[in-house]
């Protein structure tokens, strides 16, 4: 039993390094075509309490939440990004690894080049004030390949995650298309911006960009944090 359990762990490994390597590489073009697009509006009135440039702020979307952890791990984001939808597992076993440790926060950083990405958002943040967070934001990486890459508006696409999920779809109308859901979008743009984001996915713990080429780097990044901390 243990050379199974054994067996099981080293081809976990070997598959998420495999994720990995192709995720990074899937970044790499990402980024490359987005970077010159990837000033996205960000004109939004910093009345939040603290100037742009906050890598987390009171109101920042946390996966999950360790009061007593003061390490957070922190992804600007882009839903209909390749490069964020391949390593989305990645980040996903981070959690499962240090998810009692670490703070995990998203952070919304849509790009001009885009088209649905800034939609995408908003349907998250409308998901995440009826306590559905987790569920939109899994869902579209899980169906970014039906709605992404179009140049057509999935708004209806989006209403039928909300349907699903059975959220309050008057609700869930009402704060996708309420001016201060972009404003709140907006203002995760302009701290990203302000901290040199220029593409994503981009990764920080606590206040410190990471650049990572290996899940090792992700791992040893976050146990040197936790020594810090």
């Amino acid at each position: 039993m243990k050379l199974k359990g054994l067996a099981s762990i080293l081809t976990n490994t070997r598959v998420l390094l495999t994720i990995f390597v192709i995720a990074v590489a899937t970044v790499g073009t990402v980024v490359f075509l987005s970077v010159r697009d990837a000033n996205p509006e960000s004109g939004v009135a910093l009345d939040q309490g603290a100037p742009a440039g906050q890598t987390v702020r009171e109101n920042s979307h946390r996966l999950n939440s360790v009061p007593d952890s003061e390490v957070y791990f922190v992804e600007f984001l882009d839903f209909e990004c390749e490069g964020c939808r391949a390593l989305y597992p990645v980040v996903e076993q981070l959690r499962t690894e240090y998810g009692d440790r670490v703070n995990f926060v998203l952070r919304y950083f849509p790009l001009r080049s885009h088209f649905n990405a800034e939609r995408a958002a908003r349907a998250v943040e409308a998901a995440a004030r009826q306590g559905q967070l987790e569920a939109m934001y899994r869902k579209m990486y899980e169906t970014q390949a039906e709605w992404g890459e179009q140049q057509t508006p999935a708004d209806n696409v989006f209403r039928g995650f909300a349907q699903q999920l059975g959220l309050d779809m008057e609700a869930f109308d009402a704060t996708y298309n309420d001016p201060a859901t972009l404003e709140r979008i907006q203002l995760d743009i302009a701290d990203g911006t302000a901290l040199g984001v220029q593409g994503t996915p981009t990764f920080f713990i606590n206040d410190e960009r990471i650049q990572p080429r290996s899940y090792d780097d992700l791992t040893t990044a976050l146990d040197q944090a936790l020594k810090r901390g």
